[in-house]
């Protein structure tokens, strides 16, 4: 017999994410853009207000979003520092991505073939670097890379180098511990679409003469679609705003957009800028995000 909700309880289960989405993210969003049309002037305090009792109007600051697309000395468009911030930090953020499809993905397979059995153990396995500090983790990535570090000593050891090799504060550092820390988030969402599949579909494409690689390719890839496209999306979006792996182990050339908001808010003290800096990052993730779905729920929508 199915269960039926009573319609106030209805309301509750549903009302309870719209809240908790007003409250941590719609009200820090509006706070954020009511900064960002601030101007601060000399002052301490960013929360100044923007309507002119005089005149009746909004006194917007527009600079604050104009600096970020063009530089005050009236150079080109689109070549200032943060431009290069987001184009830094979305790239960084794909080739996560890209590298922890890669490496989740047969992980997330293993799992989900194996036993029943031992499936909670290798789960455990891959939710265990969340039981210890992120700080921790990551700061164990410099005594890993580092010139003095266990990965060089190992090499010279071994005798395949003679000097260390300069692995930290590089791109490779950065896209290490990215990988490392975000794996998890490809590799849970995965795991969860795939132990749903019918792996007796596999077995018939073999009958039907398939090679494994065209089985895989054919079959298994498309029924985990909406998992890849999941994990994608957990790895990308947190990792454009990344600031802590970024600072700890990048160098100069590897700011992202993440430490300039930083830098703008707590070394600069310029609050609005920092707001419409991240104004604009929210925007280059939302946007996106809500295209795709807009489409992807018409074209279900079309199919039945």
């Amino acid at each position: 017999m199915a269960l039926t909700i009573p319609m106030p309880g209805k309301r509750f289960v549903i009302g309870v994410p719209f809240v908790w989405l007003l409250v941590f993210f719609m009200l820090p969003f509006l706070i954020l853009a009511y900064i960002s049309f601030v101007d601060m002037g000399n002052d301490i305090s960013p929360f100044k207000p923007i309507w002119d009792h005089d005149t009746g109007l909004l006194k917007l600051k527009y600079e604050n979003y104009i600096s970020i697309f063009r530089s005050p000395d009236g150079g080109a468009l689109f070549e200032t520092i943060y431009i290069e911030a987001y184009a830094r930090s979305i790239w960084y953020a794909l080739c996560t991505a890209v590298l922890c499809l890669l490496i989740g993905y047969p992980f997330s397979y293993f799992i989900a073939r194996s036993p029943a059995s031992v499936r909670p153990a290798l789960l455990m396995m891959v939710m265990l670097p969340f039981w210890t500090s992120f700080l921790l983790r990551v700061y164990a990535w410099k005594g890993i890379l580092a010139d003095q570090g266990v990965l060089n000593q190992l090499l010279m050891g071994l005798g395949i180098i003679s000097e260390p090799i300069q692995m930290l504060y590089t791109n490779v550092s950065m896209l290490v511990g990215m990988t490392y820390v975000y794996l998890p988030f490809m590799v849970l969402p995965l795991y969860a679409n795939l132990v749903k599949m019918d792996f007796r579909l596999l077995e018939a494409a073999y009958d039907l003469g398939a090679s494994p690689f065209k089985a895989f390719w054919l079959v298994t890839v498309p029924l985990s679609k909406a998992g890849i496209i999941a994990g994608f999306m957990l790895v990308f979006i947190p990792c454009v705003g990344e600031f802590v792996i970024p600072s700890l182990l990048g160098g100069p050339e590897n700011i992202m957009i993440g430490r300039v908001v930083w830098d703008e808010m707590f070394t600069s003290n310029n609050w609005p800028r920092a707001s419409a800096l991240a104004v604009v990052m929210i925007g280059l993730i939302v946007i996106p995000l809500a295209i795709y779905y807009h489409f992807t729920g018409d074209a279900a929508d079309s199919r039945h």
